[in-house]
Protein backbone atom coordinates (compact mmCIF):
# COMPACT_ATOMS: atom_id res chain seq x y z
CA UNK A 1 0.00 0.00 0.00
CA UNK A 2 1.38 3.43 -0.97
CA UNK A 3 2.54 5.55 1.97
CA UNK A 4 2.68 9.34 1.71
CA UNK A 5 5.93 10.66 3.26
CA UNK A 6 5.47 14.43 3.69
CA UNK A 7 8.94 14.98 5.17
CA UNK A 8 10.66 13.23 2.26
CA UNK A 9 8.54 15.22 -0.20
CA UNK A 10 9.43 18.50 1.49
CA UNK A 11 13.17 17.63 1.31
CA UNK A 12 12.96 16.75 -2.41
CA UNK A 13 11.00 20.00 -3.11
CA UNK A 14 13.63 22.07 -1.30
CA UNK A 15 16.51 20.34 -3.13
CA UNK A 16 14.74 20.86 -6.48
CA UNK A 17 14.20 24.55 -5.81
CA UNK A 18 17.79 25.15 -4.65
CA UNK A 19 19.21 23.58 -7.87
CA UNK A 20 17.01 25.80 -10.14
CA UNK A 21 18.32 29.12 -11.56
CA UNK A 22 17.21 32.20 -9.56
CA UNK A 23 15.19 33.56 -12.51
CA UNK A 24 13.18 30.33 -12.73
CA UNK A 25 12.65 30.33 -8.95
CA UNK A 26 11.29 33.92 -9.09
CA UNK A 27 8.97 33.05 -12.00
CA UNK A 28 7.63 30.05 -10.11
CA UNK A 29 6.96 32.16 -6.99
CA UNK A 30 5.13 34.83 -9.00
CA UNK A 31 3.03 32.18 -10.75
CA UNK A 32 2.16 30.56 -7.45
CA UNK A 33 1.11 33.90 -5.91
CA UNK A 34 -1.09 34.65 -8.89
CA UNK A 35 -2.85 31.29 -8.55
CA UNK A 36 -3.42 31.86 -4.82
CA UNK A 37 -4.88 35.32 -5.52
CA UNK A 38 -7.29 33.96 -8.15
CA UNK A 39 -8.40 31.12 -5.89
CA UNK A 40 -8.98 33.54 -3.00
CA UNK A 41 -11.13 35.78 -5.17
CA UNK A 42 -13.22 32.97 -6.67
CA UNK A 43 -13.32 30.36 -3.97
CA UNK A 44 -15.76 32.13 -1.63
CA UNK A 45 -18.34 32.61 -4.36
CA UNK A 46 -19.38 36.02 -3.06
CA UNK A 47 -18.52 39.59 -3.88
CA UNK A 48 -17.17 41.88 -1.17
CA UNK A 49 -20.61 43.60 -0.85
CA UNK A 50 -22.66 40.43 -0.47
CA UNK A 51 -23.52 38.55 2.69
CA UNK A 52 -24.09 34.87 3.06
CA UNK A 53 -25.12 32.10 5.42
CA UNK A 54 -23.99 28.51 5.40
CA UNK A 55 -26.33 26.30 3.38
CA UNK A 56 -25.24 23.15 5.24
CA UNK A 57 -23.35 21.75 2.24
CA UNK A 58 -20.10 23.63 2.65
CA UNK A 59 -21.28 26.54 0.51
CA UNK A 60 -23.11 29.77 1.17
CA UNK A 61 -26.47 31.22 0.32
CA UNK A 62 -27.05 34.91 -0.08
CA UNK A 63 -29.17 36.67 2.55
CA UNK A 64 -31.96 38.66 0.93
CA UNK A 65 -33.14 41.93 2.47
CA UNK A 66 -36.85 42.71 2.78
CA UNK A 67 -37.87 46.09 4.17
CA UNK A 68 -40.86 47.04 6.29
CA UNK A 69 -41.89 50.69 6.07
CA UNK A 70 -43.52 52.67 8.86
CA UNK A 71 -45.35 55.96 8.32
CA UNK A 72 -46.28 57.47 11.69
CA UNK A 73 -46.14 60.83 13.52
CA UNK A 74 -43.17 60.29 15.81
CA UNK A 75 -42.07 63.76 16.89
CA UNK A 76 -43.35 67.02 18.36
CA UNK A 77 -47.05 67.23 19.27
CA UNK A 78 -47.92 63.69 18.15
CA UNK A 79 -44.87 61.91 19.58
CA UNK A 80 -46.79 60.33 22.46
CA UNK A 81 -49.06 58.61 19.93
CA UNK A 82 -46.81 57.81 16.98
CA UNK A 83 -43.43 57.00 18.55
CA UNK A 84 -44.74 54.11 20.70
CA UNK A 85 -46.39 52.63 17.60
CA UNK A 86 -43.10 52.85 15.70
CA UNK A 87 -41.34 51.21 18.65
CA UNK A 88 -43.81 48.34 18.36
CA UNK A 89 -42.96 47.94 14.68
CA UNK A 90 -39.25 48.04 15.45
CA UNK A 91 -39.63 45.33 18.10
CA UNK A 92 -41.48 43.05 15.68
CA UNK A 93 -38.75 43.44 13.05
CA UNK A 94 -36.02 42.80 15.62
CA UNK A 95 -37.72 39.65 16.86
CA UNK A 96 -38.11 38.38 13.29
CA UNK A 97 -34.38 38.75 12.67
CA UNK A 98 -33.36 37.35 16.06
CA UNK A 99 -35.54 34.25 15.62
CA UNK A 100 -34.57 33.62 11.99
CA UNK A 101 -38.30 33.95 11.21
CA UNK A 102 -37.72 33.45 7.48
CA UNK A 103 -34.46 31.58 6.80
CA UNK A 104 -32.32 33.20 4.11
CA UNK A 105 -33.90 36.61 4.64
CA UNK A 106 -33.26 39.57 6.92
CA UNK A 107 -35.72 42.37 7.65
CA UNK A 108 -35.03 46.07 7.85
CA UNK A 109 -37.25 48.87 9.16
CA UNK A 110 -37.49 52.07 7.11
CA UNK A 111 -39.19 54.59 9.40
CA UNK A 112 -40.87 57.81 8.26
CA UNK A 113 -42.31 60.67 10.33
CA UNK A 114 -45.39 62.53 9.02
CA UNK A 115 -45.25 65.48 11.43
CA UNK A 116 -45.22 68.71 9.47
CA UNK A 117 -44.15 72.29 10.11
CA UNK A 118 -47.18 72.86 12.33
CA UNK A 119 -45.89 70.32 14.85
CA UNK A 120 -48.60 67.70 14.25
CA UNK A 121 -49.47 65.09 11.61
CA UNK A 122 -49.53 66.45 8.07
CA UNK A 123 -51.29 64.72 5.16
CA UNK A 124 -48.93 66.22 2.56
CA UNK A 125 -45.88 64.95 4.43
CA UNK A 126 -47.52 61.55 4.81
CA UNK A 127 -48.22 61.25 1.10
CA UNK A 128 -44.61 62.12 0.26
CA UNK A 129 -43.41 59.55 2.78
CA UNK A 130 -45.37 56.69 1.22
CA UNK A 131 -44.27 57.80 -2.25
CA UNK A 132 -40.64 57.57 -1.10
CA UNK A 133 -41.23 54.15 0.46
CA UNK A 134 -42.88 52.88 -2.73
CA UNK A 135 -39.81 54.09 -4.64
CA UNK A 136 -37.67 51.56 -2.75
CA UNK A 137 -38.44 48.23 -4.40
CA UNK A 138 -37.37 46.28 -1.31
CA UNK A 139 -40.16 47.79 0.84
CA UNK A 140 -42.78 45.02 0.92
CA UNK A 141 -45.45 46.79 2.98
CA UNK A 142 -46.09 49.82 5.19
CA UNK A 143 -47.40 50.13 8.76
CA UNK A 144 -49.41 53.33 9.26
CA UNK A 145 -50.63 55.95 9.33
CA UNK A 146 -51.99 56.92 12.76
CA UNK A 147 -54.45 59.58 11.63
CA UNK A 148 -57.42 59.11 9.31
CA UNK A 149 -56.87 62.52 7.70
CA UNK A 150 -53.39 61.37 6.65
CA UNK A 151 -54.80 58.04 5.45
CA UNK A 152 -57.14 59.88 3.06
CA UNK A 153 -54.09 61.30 1.30
CA UNK A 154 -52.00 58.12 1.37
CA UNK A 155 -54.44 55.36 0.41
CA UNK A 156 -54.89 56.35 -3.27
CA UNK A 157 -51.10 56.44 -3.70
CA UNK A 158 -50.50 53.06 -2.07
CA UNK A 159 -53.47 51.58 -3.93
CA UNK A 160 -52.03 52.54 -7.32
CA UNK A 161 -48.58 51.12 -6.48
CA UNK A 162 -49.95 48.66 -5.25
CA UNK A 163 -48.51 48.07 -1.78
CA UNK A 164 -50.09 46.94 1.49
CA UNK A 165 -50.82 49.75 3.95
CA UNK A 166 -51.94 48.55 7.38
CA UNK A 167 -52.91 50.95 10.18
CA UNK A 168 -53.06 50.22 13.90
CA UNK A 169 -55.35 53.17 14.61
CA UNK A 170 -57.35 54.59 11.65
CA UNK A 171 -61.04 54.49 12.56
CA UNK A 172 -62.87 56.76 10.11
CA UNK A 173 -65.68 54.68 8.59
CA UNK A 174 -65.41 56.23 5.13
CA UNK A 175 -61.89 54.91 4.50
CA UNK A 176 -63.38 51.50 3.71
CA UNK A 177 -67.18 51.78 3.65
CA UNK A 178 -70.18 53.71 2.40
CA UNK A 179 -71.94 53.21 5.72
CA UNK A 180 -73.22 54.76 7.84
CA UNK A 181 -75.05 56.55 5.05
CA UNK A 182 -75.24 59.90 6.87
CA UNK A 183 -71.43 59.98 6.98
CA UNK A 184 -70.15 58.01 3.99
CA UNK A 185 -73.07 57.46 1.62
CA UNK A 186 -74.01 58.98 -1.72
CA UNK A 187 -72.00 62.07 -2.61
CA UNK A 188 -69.94 61.58 0.56
CA UNK A 189 -68.55 58.26 -0.64
CA UNK A 190 -64.76 58.30 -0.98
CA UNK A 191 -64.23 54.73 -2.15
CA UNK A 192 -63.77 55.46 -5.86
CA UNK A 193 -61.05 57.99 -5.08
CA UNK A 194 -59.43 55.81 -2.43
CA UNK A 195 -59.39 52.68 -4.63
CA UNK A 196 -58.43 53.81 -8.14
CA UNK A 197 -57.37 50.23 -8.96
CA UNK A 198 -60.73 48.89 -7.80
CA UNK A 199 -58.93 46.53 -5.42
CA UNK A 200 -58.36 46.56 -1.65
CA UNK A 201 -54.79 47.23 -0.54
CA UNK A 202 -55.48 49.07 2.73
CA UNK A 203 -56.14 47.27 6.03
CA UNK A 204 -56.57 48.23 9.68
CA UNK A 205 -56.48 46.43 13.01
CA UNK A 206 -58.51 49.17 14.76
CA UNK A 207 -62.26 48.80 14.61
CA UNK A 208 -64.20 51.66 13.03
CA UNK A 209 -65.84 54.74 14.51
CA UNK A 210 -69.40 53.53 14.19
CA UNK A 211 -68.37 50.94 16.80
CA UNK A 212 -66.08 53.17 18.87
CA UNK A 213 -68.68 55.97 18.94
CA UNK A 214 -71.35 53.51 19.99
CA UNK A 215 -69.19 52.08 22.77
CA UNK A 216 -68.46 55.55 24.17
CA UNK A 217 -72.18 56.34 24.12
CA UNK A 218 -73.08 53.05 25.84
CA UNK A 219 -70.47 53.58 28.54
CA UNK A 220 -71.59 57.15 29.26
CA UNK A 221 -75.32 56.35 29.22
CA UNK A 222 -75.49 52.92 30.84
CA UNK A 223 -72.40 52.78 33.03
CA UNK A 224 -72.14 56.40 34.18
CA UNK A 225 -75.86 57.30 33.93
CA UNK A 226 -75.16 60.55 32.10
CA UNK A 227 -78.05 61.97 30.09
CA UNK A 228 -76.92 65.25 28.49
CA UNK A 229 -73.82 65.96 26.41
CA UNK A 230 -72.12 68.75 24.52
CA UNK A 231 -70.02 67.58 21.57
CA UNK A 232 -66.88 69.25 20.15
CA UNK A 233 -64.82 67.98 17.19
CA UNK A 234 -61.49 69.15 15.73
CA UNK A 235 -62.79 69.36 12.08
CA UNK A 236 -60.53 66.48 10.95
CA UNK A 237 -61.79 63.26 9.38
CA UNK A 238 -61.25 61.20 12.52
CA UNK A 239 -62.68 63.71 14.96
CA UNK A 240 -65.75 64.57 12.87
CA UNK A 241 -66.53 60.91 12.19
CA UNK A 242 -66.20 59.88 15.83
CA UNK A 243 -68.35 62.78 17.01
CA UNK A 244 -71.08 61.99 14.46
CA UNK A 245 -71.18 58.33 15.36
CA UNK A 246 -71.22 59.07 19.07
CA UNK A 247 -74.07 61.55 18.60
CA UNK A 248 -76.13 59.11 16.52
CA UNK A 249 -75.89 56.28 19.04
CA UNK A 250 -76.23 58.58 22.05
CA UNK A 251 -79.56 59.84 20.75
CA UNK A 252 -80.61 56.31 19.92
CA UNK A 253 -80.10 55.38 23.57
CA UNK A 254 -82.21 58.35 24.67
CA UNK A 255 -79.43 60.78 25.50
CA UNK A 256 -79.75 64.48 24.71
CA UNK A 257 -77.28 66.64 22.78
CA UNK A 258 -77.28 70.18 24.19
CA UNK A 259 -75.16 71.50 21.33
CA UNK A 260 -72.12 70.87 19.16
CA UNK A 261 -69.17 72.76 17.69
CA UNK A 262 -66.45 72.07 15.11
CA UNK A 263 -63.28 73.97 15.99
CA UNK A 264 -59.83 73.77 14.45
CA UNK A 265 -56.99 73.49 16.90
CA UNK A 266 -56.48 76.79 18.72
CA UNK A 267 -54.81 78.10 21.85
CA UNK A 268 -58.03 79.21 23.49
CA UNK A 269 -61.40 77.47 23.81
CA UNK A 270 -62.56 79.65 26.66
CA UNK A 271 -65.35 81.39 24.71
CA UNK A 272 -67.01 78.14 23.61
CA UNK A 273 -66.41 76.56 27.01
CA UNK A 274 -68.08 79.51 28.75
CA UNK A 275 -71.11 79.08 26.47
CA UNK A 276 -71.15 75.34 27.19
CA UNK A 277 -71.01 75.93 30.94
CA UNK A 278 -74.28 77.86 30.75
CA UNK A 279 -75.99 74.75 29.30
CA UNK A 280 -74.79 72.58 32.21
CA UNK A 281 -74.15 69.29 30.32
CA UNK A 282 -73.47 66.11 32.23
CA UNK A 283 -70.22 65.83 30.24
CA UNK A 284 -68.30 67.15 27.23
CA UNK A 285 -67.50 64.69 24.45
CA UNK A 286 -64.50 65.53 22.25
CA UNK A 287 -63.79 64.01 18.84
CA UNK A 288 -60.14 64.55 18.00
CA UNK A 289 -56.54 64.10 19.09
CA UNK A 290 -54.71 65.31 22.15
CA UNK A 291 -52.67 67.57 19.84
CA UNK A 292 -55.69 69.02 18.04
CA UNK A 293 -57.60 70.17 21.08
CA UNK A 294 -57.89 67.34 23.58
CA UNK A 295 -55.26 68.56 26.02
CA UNK A 296 -56.10 72.26 25.75
CA UNK A 297 -59.87 71.81 26.13
CA UNK A 298 -59.53 69.66 29.23
CA UNK A 299 -56.97 72.05 30.75
CA UNK A 300 -59.17 75.09 30.16
CA UNK A 301 -62.32 73.35 31.43
CA UNK A 302 -60.76 73.46 34.89
CA UNK A 303 -60.54 77.26 34.82
CA UNK A 304 -64.06 77.94 33.44
CA UNK A 305 -66.73 78.44 36.06
CA UNK A 306 -69.23 75.60 35.99
CA UNK A 307 -66.94 73.13 34.16
CA UNK A 308 -64.32 72.53 36.85
CA UNK A 309 -65.78 69.15 37.76
CA UNK A 310 -67.50 68.29 34.46
CA UNK A 311 -66.50 64.87 33.04
CA UNK A 312 -64.55 64.76 29.75
CA UNK A 313 -65.05 61.89 27.28
CA UNK A 314 -62.87 61.24 24.21
CA UNK A 315 -61.73 58.55 21.79
CA UNK A 316 -58.38 56.92 21.13
CA UNK A 317 -56.81 60.07 19.68
CA UNK A 318 -56.77 61.56 23.16
CA UNK A 319 -55.75 58.45 25.11
CA UNK A 320 -52.11 59.44 25.35
CA UNK A 321 -49.50 59.78 28.04
CA UNK A 322 -49.19 63.45 27.10
CA UNK A 323 -52.84 64.17 27.92
CA UNK A 324 -52.74 62.14 31.12
CA UNK A 325 -49.64 63.97 32.37
CA UNK A 326 -51.01 67.37 31.38
CA UNK A 327 -54.41 67.12 33.08
CA UNK A 328 -54.12 64.81 36.08
CA UNK A 329 -52.27 67.37 38.24
CA UNK A 330 -55.14 69.82 37.61
CA UNK A 331 -57.76 67.64 39.29
CA UNK A 332 -61.37 68.28 38.32
CA UNK A 333 -63.88 65.99 36.67
CA UNK A 334 -63.10 62.45 35.53
CA UNK A 335 -61.57 61.79 32.12
CA UNK A 336 -62.56 58.78 30.02
CA UNK A 337 -61.16 57.56 26.71
CA UNK A 338 -61.29 54.50 24.48
CA UNK A 339 -59.18 52.27 22.27
CA UNK A 340 -60.89 50.63 19.27
CA UNK A 341 -59.77 47.12 20.12
CA UNK A 342 -58.91 44.69 22.90
CA UNK A 343 -56.75 46.10 25.68
CA UNK A 344 -53.31 44.47 25.32
CA UNK A 345 -53.19 43.63 29.03
CA UNK A 346 -56.17 41.31 28.55
CA UNK A 347 -54.39 39.22 25.93
CA UNK A 348 -52.61 35.90 26.69
CA UNK A 349 -49.66 37.25 24.70
CA UNK A 350 -49.39 40.43 26.76
CA UNK A 351 -46.69 39.44 29.27
CA UNK A 352 -44.16 38.33 26.67
CA UNK A 353 -44.82 41.47 24.63
CA UNK A 354 -44.59 43.94 27.51
CA UNK A 355 -41.46 42.26 28.89
CA UNK A 356 -39.74 42.50 25.50
CA UNK A 357 -41.00 46.03 24.85
CA UNK A 358 -39.92 47.47 28.19
CA UNK A 359 -36.53 45.75 27.93
CA UNK A 360 -35.99 47.37 24.53
CA UNK A 361 -37.48 50.83 25.08
CA UNK A 362 -38.18 51.25 28.80
CA UNK A 363 -41.40 51.13 30.81
CA UNK A 364 -42.13 54.81 30.17
CA UNK A 365 -42.19 54.35 26.40
CA UNK A 366 -45.45 52.41 26.24
CA UNK A 367 -48.31 54.08 24.39
CA UNK A 368 -51.85 53.43 23.20
CA UNK A 369 -50.62 51.90 19.95
CA UNK A 370 -47.39 50.17 20.98
CA UNK A 371 -49.13 46.80 20.69
CA UNK A 372 -51.05 47.87 17.60
CA UNK A 373 -47.88 48.81 15.73
CA UNK A 374 -46.32 45.52 16.82
CA UNK A 375 -49.29 43.45 15.62
CA UNK A 376 -49.52 45.28 12.28
CA UNK A 377 -45.84 44.55 11.63
CA UNK A 378 -46.32 40.92 12.68
CA UNK A 379 -49.21 40.58 10.23
CA UNK A 380 -47.04 41.98 7.43
CA UNK A 381 -44.22 39.61 8.36
CA UNK A 382 -46.60 36.64 8.34
CA UNK A 383 -47.91 37.70 4.92
CA UNK A 384 -44.35 38.00 3.61
CA UNK A 385 -43.52 34.52 4.88
CA UNK A 386 -46.64 33.15 3.19
CA UNK A 387 -45.68 34.90 -0.06
CA UNK A 388 -42.17 33.43 -0.01
CA UNK A 389 -42.85 29.92 1.24
CA UNK A 390 -46.33 29.12 -0.07
CA UNK A 391 -46.64 31.28 -3.18
CA UNK A 392 -42.94 31.01 -4.08
CA UNK A 393 -42.87 34.74 -4.73
CA UNK A 394 -39.44 36.20 -5.42
CA UNK A 395 -38.38 39.14 -3.30
CA UNK A 396 -36.85 42.07 -5.23
CA UNK A 397 -33.11 41.74 -5.80
CA UNK A 398 -32.37 45.32 -4.78
CA UNK A 399 -33.96 48.72 -4.22
CA UNK A 400 -34.23 49.33 -7.98
CA UNK A 401 -35.92 46.04 -8.91
CA UNK A 402 -39.30 47.57 -9.79
CA UNK A 403 -40.56 44.59 -11.76
CA UNK A 404 -39.75 42.28 -8.87
CA UNK A 405 -41.45 44.65 -6.42
CA UNK A 406 -44.74 44.66 -8.31
CA UNK A 407 -45.38 40.92 -8.17
CA UNK A 408 -43.95 40.49 -4.66
CA UNK A 409 -46.01 43.29 -3.16
CA UNK A 410 -49.18 41.85 -4.65
CA UNK A 411 -48.37 38.48 -3.08
CA UNK A 412 -47.97 40.24 0.28
CA UNK A 413 -51.31 42.04 -0.16
CA UNK A 414 -52.94 38.68 -0.81
CA UNK A 415 -51.28 37.29 2.29
CA UNK A 416 -52.63 40.09 4.48
CA UNK A 417 -56.13 39.72 3.04
CA UNK A 418 -56.20 36.04 3.95
CA UNK A 419 -54.36 36.18 7.28
CA UNK A 420 -55.60 34.57 10.49
CA UNK A 421 -53.57 36.21 13.22
CA UNK A 422 -53.66 35.95 17.02
CA UNK A 423 -51.66 38.72 18.65
CA UNK A 424 -51.40 41.09 21.57
CA UNK A 425 -54.48 43.02 20.40
CA UNK A 426 -56.51 39.86 19.87
CA UNK A 427 -57.51 37.87 16.81
CA UNK A 428 -57.46 39.62 13.44
CA UNK A 429 -58.72 38.62 10.04
CA UNK A 430 -59.88 41.06 7.39
CA UNK A 431 -63.18 41.34 5.54
CA UNK A 432 -63.56 42.25 1.88
CA UNK A 433 -63.08 45.94 2.75
CA UNK A 434 -59.86 45.42 4.71
CA UNK A 435 -61.52 45.91 8.11
CA UNK A 436 -60.65 43.75 11.09
CA UNK A 437 -63.06 41.14 12.39
CA UNK A 438 -62.26 42.34 15.92
CA UNK A 439 -65.03 44.72 17.05
CA UNK A 440 -64.10 45.15 20.71
CA UNK A 441 -63.65 48.62 22.20
CA UNK A 442 -61.81 49.18 25.51
CA UNK A 443 -62.54 51.95 28.01
CA UNK A 444 -60.07 53.77 30.29
CA UNK A 445 -59.71 56.54 32.83
CA UNK A 446 -56.58 58.37 33.90
CA UNK A 447 -54.72 56.34 36.51
CA UNK A 448 -51.18 56.13 37.88
CA UNK A 449 -48.90 58.30 35.74
CA UNK A 450 -45.97 56.04 36.64
CA UNK A 451 -47.66 52.94 35.23
CA UNK A 452 -47.71 52.32 31.49
CA UNK A 453 -49.08 55.31 29.61
CA UNK A 454 -50.87 56.67 32.67
CA UNK A 455 -54.29 55.20 31.89
CA UNK A 456 -56.25 52.64 33.90
CA UNK A 457 -58.21 49.97 32.04
CA UNK A 458 -61.89 49.85 32.98
CA UNK A 459 -63.69 47.39 30.72
CA UNK A 460 -64.26 46.35 27.14
CA UNK A 461 -67.43 46.31 25.08
CA UNK A 462 -68.14 43.82 22.30
CA UNK A 463 -69.80 46.19 19.84
CA UNK A 464 -70.88 43.34 17.56
CA UNK A 465 -73.67 42.79 20.08
CA UNK A 466 -74.92 46.40 19.87
CA UNK A 467 -77.97 47.12 17.73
Amino acid sequence: MFQFDSEALDERQADYIMRRPPSRILASMIGFSLIITILAACGAGTSPASTGNSNGNGGTQQTITIKIGSELPTTSGDASTGKPAQDGVELAVKEANDSNFLPGYKFELVAKDDVGANGTHDATVGQKNVTDLIGDAQVAGIVGPINSSVALAEIPTTNKAPIALISPSNTNDCLTKETPAFECGGANSKLAALRPSGKVTYFRTATIDQYQGAALAVYAYKNKNYRTAYVIDDTEAYGVGLAKNFTTYWQKLGGKILGSASIKQTNSYENILTAIAAKKPDFIMFGGNDSTGGITIRQQMKSVAGLGNTPFLAGDGSKTSALAKAVKPLGGGPVFASIPGIDPSQSPASKAFFDAYTKQFGAGAIGAYSAGGYDCAKILLQAIKTAVQDKKAQAPKNSNDDSGASSFRQAVIDGVQNVQYDGVTGHHSFDKNGDTSNHFVSLYTIGDLNTGDGWKYLEQIDTSTLQ
